[in-house]
């Protein structure tokens, strides 16, 4: 029986954190300079849910509102091809719906009106807020569980791993202007879950690997351990982004963002969790003795007369 090929994934951590490096300042330069586009889930809004007789083309529909003189519309599919849900930002006005509807039934008269919702800003901006508070409890609650199951270099490892993936899905979403709602939010969170199961597992095999390969130095420790999980990190990745690329190209719309998100979360999340923790741990100099237990001065003489 042939012996597993070890990889030498350290070899190249190098030019891993330097690709690192310049993906989190370009991502971070984006967020500074041109910030997010939020969705109407926090900016305020008006929602307006209209039904035709047959589908409609989304696009006619955009150009039609755009024309009637109201900016950015957000127009997708609600349910079936012939609902169609209308997001409008800014401060609801008197009589929108109205002028909407007056605009829609210039092409199809048949047009009629379901729903109007109105979003004030101020809940928009409480969502935003809470939604940032919500990550960062998440990280904290992250890194002290690892500090407790692992050892505190773990955890910093972690929590660096979590935070790379998070400005990087961030820093996608500023760079190519996508809208960020509360899907993309909850997409976000998903994937500090998603990022953190496949840091634990790879530092679950790194610490039990120093326990069993006493002749091997830290980085043997390391590639070795990468290696091992390396089938387990391809098969769950590829099985997710299946998914996902399902979502993004026949789940409509509406969750079209949330896959965008997810999917950029993965992928960055497989490469995070291969190359940005192993790393980390590798220049905070983790050593075999920084998992051992420490004995208390004197222990071996408790118990004696």
């Amino acid at each position: 029986m042939s012996e597993q090929r070890i990889y030498n994934f350290m070899g190249y951590r190098r030019l891993a954190a330097i690709g690192s490096v310049v993906l989190l300042l370009v991502a971070i330069g984006s967020l500074a300079t041109k910030g997010l586009v939020f969705g109407l889930d926090f900016t305020g809004g008006t929602q307006i849910e209209v039904a035709y007789p047959q589908a409609v083309e989304l696009n006619e529909l955009r150009t039609s509102l755009e024309q009637g003189g109201f900016k950015n519309p957000v127009v997708v599919h609600f349910g079936t091809e012939s609902e169609i849900l209308i997001r409008l930002q800014g401060q609801p006005e008197a009589g929108l719906s109205d002028q909407v509807m007056a605009v829609l039934k210039v092409a199809n008269p048949a047009v009629e009106l379901r729903r109007i919702e109105f979003v004030g800003p101020q809940i928009g901006e409480e969502l935003r807020d809470e939604g940032g508070l919500g990550m960062l409890a998440a990280l904290a609650v992250v890194m002290l569980y690892v500090a407790i199951r692992f050892q505190y270099k773990f955890s910093i490892a972690a929590v660096c791993a979590l935070i790379h993936d998070v400005v990087i899905t961030l820093g996608f979403f500023s760079l190519f202007n996508v809208e960020f709602d509360l899907t993309v939010l909850a997409a976000v969170l998903a994937v500090i879950g998603y990022s953190l199961n496949d840091t634990i597992v790879v530092s679950d095999r790194i610490r039990e690997n120093f326990r069993l390969l006493r002749d091997v130095d830290t980085t043997g420790v390391i590639n070795e351990s990468l290696t091992q999980t390396l089938g387990r990190t391809i098969i769950t990745s590829l099985t997710t982004l299946l998914v996902l690329f399902a979502l993004f190209f026949i789940g409509g719309e509406l969750i079209h963002n949330f896959s965008i998100a997810l999917i950029v979360g993965v992928v960055v999340g497989t490469y995070s969790s291969i190359y940005v923790a192993a790393n980390i741990l590798l220049a905070m100099d983790i050593s075999r003795e920084d998992l051992m237990p420490t004995e208390k001065e004197g222990a071996e003489f408790d118990g004696l007369p």
